[in-house]
């Protein structure tokens, strides 16, 4: 019998990919970019596009030399303003070239990055800078007046602002200027105490900031995406993002791994938003790595434009999650064959499931390879793949990455592993895990523990399997297990089945109070539908029961449009379940 200590997923890995990148880069993050403006300055490193009616598409590039040099000037300004070695810096920005700069200038200076979802509530942001304690905020001028209103209730000092329009081509930030700046809310009262983004460049252009930086040092605080309970602040180091881009390198290009300039004939889409730990690690730093261009997006709904960024960019590598994989299979353009996406040659779909029937449809229309991983803002951001080349398993999030210990202990007792093929907690330990959670010392204290040697695990709350190759499956959240009948029962495995109708496009698994028998739990689906599809429900009840046990079959099910997610895609099962609670209230107050 294989155990968890002999690490038999190594044997699978794709050739090229070692069982150890040790030793590692004993830099700060930031170097990368350096190191990038060094050996191939004139390469492309961001390439901001739009297009326009009748006119076609625009394109702005920008350099890896220009990027250091105006992440430097920023990074002075930062420190100018009082930045101190350690101090939180709040990012309020999509994919956007001063999302890159501005991640980088807080770098250089010795900050620490919070980057925040800009569509956020005013009272969350609001209370993310306050729990950070963040002193400085870089915003976009649309969410300007918002940072501003709120400024008195949080630490914030200082506020920069930049607008979407400066690093678009030149004839569409015209464009914008005309038609939408406007309209559209860019358009701003800057406050004479606030700061433009341009001119702190244009001031400090030429100069660089004197702080010493090491691996040691805090990176980034990474607010955990809150699917279920309050966000926690993973704070994690540079070393720890140095190690992950380095590891998802390896993953993606094998034996080209070591080499610091073999990116440079790779386009990273870049529609993953920055400001969550997978678009971060997995799309900017690892692209930076290695001297790849990053095709920014900035706003992945719409799908269209992905699409056209895609075929007019030829990228070659799309980090993703499967929402956006979905909706691209399910695009009438792509099914017209308006498109060209043949040049996708290797995916990674984190942050929620990835269903087979997705996978198999988007490597059908793109010719590249689509594989499920799986990753967690406690180690930013990847730990799990499945093999670009060989061999995937269906419902698995493939193997741990080189460097990486796994286990799974009993859900009843966490110092006991239990036999491999059975379910449990998944627990690991690698280079890149997290100092722990800001403030928070009873979480920290619950997530990460030593063991008898002092080795450091983290426990993940996920309950998965590993199988005797060394292939991990996550059956669920802890959170979200749901007790029927007195049988456990995983939401996960029964959307997964439900997914493979052929008139569902997608469904979330709930569990709800039990409406006939107090105490209790009782399951329910909400379905969305493929464009002009109808069903019973008993036909999904039939369909369930062919592959579940009947304890597992959901009874009640709700067609809807849409499903909450957060903004990389997961199910929020939680407002789920808020939803059926909402309804039942209507109907007990009589309303219709």
């Amino acid at each position: 019998m294989v155990t968890y200590a002999e690490r038999p997923w190594i044997k699978r890995y794709d050739e090229g990919v070692p069982a150890t990148l040790q030793p590692y880069p004993d830099h700060p993050v930031h170097e990368f970019l350096v190191q990038g403006a060094l050996s191939h300055p004139d390469h492309v490193m961001t390439v901001t596009s739009a297009k326009l009616p009748a006119l076609g598409r625009h394109t702005r590039e920008v350099t890896y030399r220009e990027i250091n040099d105006l992440s430097d000037a920023l990074a002075t300004a930062l420190v100018k303003l009082g930045l101190q070695k350690g101090d939180r810096v709040v990012i309020v920005l999509p994919n956007t070239v001063q999302f890159v700069i501005s991640f980088f200038a807080i770098l250089k200076a010795g900050g620490v990055v919070v980057a925040m979802n800009p569509t956020y509530p005013r009272d969350k942001m609001r209370d993310q800078i306050v729990d950070a304690g963040a002193t400085i905020a870089i915003t976009m001028s649309l969410f300007y007046n918002m940072v501003v209103d709120m400024q008195p209730e949080t630490p914030l000092k200082q506020i920069i602002v930049t607008n979407v329009k400066e690093y678009l081509p030149k004839l569409a930030g015209l464009l914008f200027t005309i038609a939408k700046e406007k309209k559209e809310g860019h358009a701003i009262e800057k406050r004479p105490q606030d700061h433009a983004f341009q001119d702190l460049l244009k001031q400090y252009a030429g100069q660089k900031p004197d702080v010493k930086v090491t691996k040691d040092d805090l990176a980034i605080f990474q607010y955990t995406g809150g699917t279920t309970g309050i966000s926690k602040a993973a704070m994690a180091t540079h070393e720890a993002l140095v190690v992950n881009s380095m590891m998802c390198r390896a993953w993606i290009f094998g034996k080209e791994f070591k080499n610091p300039n073999a990116g440079t004939r790779h386009a990273f889409l870049g529609a993953i938003p920055m400001f969550h730990v997978f678009g971060l690690v997995a799309v900017l730093c690892t692209a930076t790595s290695f001297g790849a261009r990053i095709v920014l997006v900035v706003n992945p709904r719409e799908i269209t434009e992905v699409l056209d960024c895609i075929d007019s960019y030829r990228c070659t590598i799309f980090p993703g999650v499967p929402a956006l994989y979905n909706a691209i299979n399910n695009h009438a353009d792509v099914k017209a064959g308006k498109f060209k996406l043949t040049s996708i040659e290797a995916c990674i779909s984190g942050s929620a499931p990835l269903p087979p029937a997705t996978k198999r449809e988007f490597e059908r229309i793109t010719g590249g390879k689509l594989v499920e991983g799986f990753g967690m803002s406690e180690v930013p951001t990847a730990t799990h793949a499945n093999p670009i080349f060989g061999e995937n398993r269906t419902g698995s999030i493939g193997l741990p990455f080189p460097d990486m210990e796994m286990k799974i202990v009993s859900l009843d007792d966490p110092d006991e592993e239990v036999p491999v093929g059975e379910v449990g907690e998944l627990v690991m330990h690698g280079p890149h895990l997290m100092r722990g959670y800001y403030n928070m010392p009873t979480e920290t204290h619950n997530a990460l523990q030593g063991d008898a040697n002092g080795k450091l695990w983290l426990y993940t709350g996920d309950i998965a399997r590993m199988d005797e190759d060394g292939y991990f499956y996550i059956v669920d959240r802890k959170k979200d297990m749901a007790l029927i009948g007195g049988y456990n029962v995983y939401p996960r495995i029964v959307e997964d089945v439900l997914n493979e109708h052929p008139a569902v496009m997608e469904v979330g698994v709930a569990a709800i109070p039990h409406p006939e028998k107090p105490g209790q739990e009782a399951l329910k689906a909400w379905v969305v539908l493929h464009e002009g599809q109808q069903i019973k429900q008993e036909d999904l009840i039939e369909f369930a029961a062919k592959k579940l046990a009947r304890y597992e079959v959901p009874t009640r099910y709700e067609l809807v449009s849409a499903l909450p997610r957060t903004t990389v895609g997961k199910i929020l099962r939680r407002e789920l379940a808020e939803m059926e609670m909402k309804v039942r209230e209507a109907e007990a107050a009589g309303q219709p």
